[in-house]
């Protein structure tokens, strides 16, 4: 009995220390957005994996430096998933896995489709390997945004909200 009880002392001392080394919460959390929204994949037109960072007093282009790539939000890529061919900007584009990168500008950002995945930033950006790339126009927004957000209206168009900017890049099934 005095053999078990030291044993669990020891297996519970054990959990609370590697307990302690958890780290906390992501500065930039990791999200995901699907169109249409659903819980079935085969009814999934896009999926969009990226991390959302936040501005914390900081300017937009302090973050997404105008006239340089940037990997559209923190962290790794942003990885977009086409389930179908779509028309993107105005450009078909086949299904696949994709990386997605922006150009900030002042009236319009480049929307970037990548063959590169799995890549962390912009850093090891090819542009030999863009698959696409199309204008996406800038529009103010009503309210500050202060997490990087992407998301779909009903209609399939993209948007990417942070600060008070919305780039917005019409989007169609083919």
């Amino acid at each position: 009995m005095k053999k078990g009880l030291i044993l669990l002392a020891l297996v519970l001392s054990c959990f609370i220390v590697n307990a302690q080394n958890f780290k906390g919460l992501d500065a930039s959390p990791m999200d995901a957005v699907s169109y249409p929204m659903s819980y079935k994949t085969s009814d999934k037109i896009i999926k969009i994996i990226y991390s959302r960072p936040q501005l914390k007093g900081r300017k937009v282009a302090s973050l997404a430096k105008p006239g340089e790539v940037w990997r559209v939000g923190a962290n790794e890529a942003t990885e977009i998933r086409l389930y179908k061919d779509i028309i993107f900007g105005g450009k078909k584009v086949e299904a696949g896995l994709y990386s997605l990168f922006a150009i900030p500008g002042e009236k319009e950002w480049t929307i970037i489709l990548n063959s590169d995945t799995d890549v962390w930033g912009s850093y090891s950006y090819n542009e030999e390997h863009d698959v696409v790339r199309v204008k996406g126009e800038v529009s103010e927004s009503e309210m500050q945004i202060e997490a990087f957000t992407i998301a779909f209206d009903n209609k399939m168009n993209l948007y990417l909200a942070w600060g008070n900017e919305i780039v917005t890049v019409p989007m169609s099934e083919e």
